[in-house]
């Protein structure tokens, strides 16, 4: 039997449902970002009706993805070149920031012998290597930790020696992971990677002037970024979220409304 009625209530349902649900927000962040933005994230959601979906991936993956229409309401990248890159191709940046900045570290297991150093011109990194060992490190073609360690290799004099004992992972959590399982002796990654890392030993800074400054810029993206996506850049950029920032290592910018 025909029950108009019964179609029309469900129908007042679905739209209730629908008008009821949480704003979502599309968020593209370094890989390298993975603990601490979802340590945020949960904790704003908590507070604020909106659902969250973070995607991870080296910040040249997530640009690629970005212009290519993989959905995306903020983008958080390692390196200004990415965002940059992005901006290049005609997608909409607004309200960009450099949010926060690293430094670039030496990694090992947390059982090896290696006492440590910092990495520098007096220490080549080949005479802590075996003849069959490489050392892990985002692949320097495209992922920012990658650059930023062939900027140090070369400042220092080791590229043409490291070079062909590169172990190329995609992003920086995979040369970290390199290291955890034991694959390599060593690793570069970045600071905050090093604390986050398990069965890892940072065995020291690489010198600030040895590579460009590591900078993670932050912006909304799309024609129209929502008033919700709007206010979650600009609390990334509050005092509150500089502490927990900071608590995970990182150094934090000052911070500016997403106007």
């Amino acid at each position: 039997m025909f029950r108009p009625f019964a179609i029309l209530t469900a129908a007042a349902l679905l739209c209730c449902n629908t008008a009821g649900a949480a704003e979502r927000i599309d968020v593209q962040a370094a890989a390298s970002l993975t603990d601490v933005m979802n340590t945020l994230i949960e904790r704003y959601e908590q507070h604020h009706d909106v659902d969250i979906v973070p995607v991870y991936a080296s910040s040249s993956t997530l640009a690629r993805q970005i212009s290519q229409g993989a959905p995306a309401d903020v983008y958080l990248s390692a390196n200004e070149k990415w965002m940059d890159w992005l901006e290049q191709q005609g997608e909409p940046i607004q309200a960009r920031r450099d949010l926060l900045n690293n430094r670039l570290a030496l990694i090992t297991s947390d059982q090896s012998d290696i006492e440590d150093f910092t990495p520098d011109a007096e220490h080549p990194l080949s005479q802590y290597l075996k003849d069959n060992d490489r050392i892990a490190v985002g692949d320097p073609d495209h992922v920012p930790a990658g650059i930023y360690a062939r900027q140090a290799f070369e400042r220092l004099g080791q590229w043409e020696t490291l070079k062909p004992r590169l172990a190329r992972a995609s992003d920086v959590r995979g040369a970290l992971a390199l290291v955890e399982r034991g694959e390599t002796p060593l690793g570069v990654v970045y600071a905050t990677d090093a604390m986050a890392g398990e069965h890892v030993h940072q065995l020291g800074l690489f010198p600030a002037d040895s590579h460009d400054p590591i900078t993670y810029p932050a912006a909304l993206t799309g024609k129209k970024p929502s008033p919700q996506a709007r206010e979650f850049l600009n609390w990334l950029g509050s005092d509150e979220a500089a502490d927990t920032f900071k608590q995970y290592g990182f150094e934090v910018n000052g911070s500016a409304d997403a106007n």
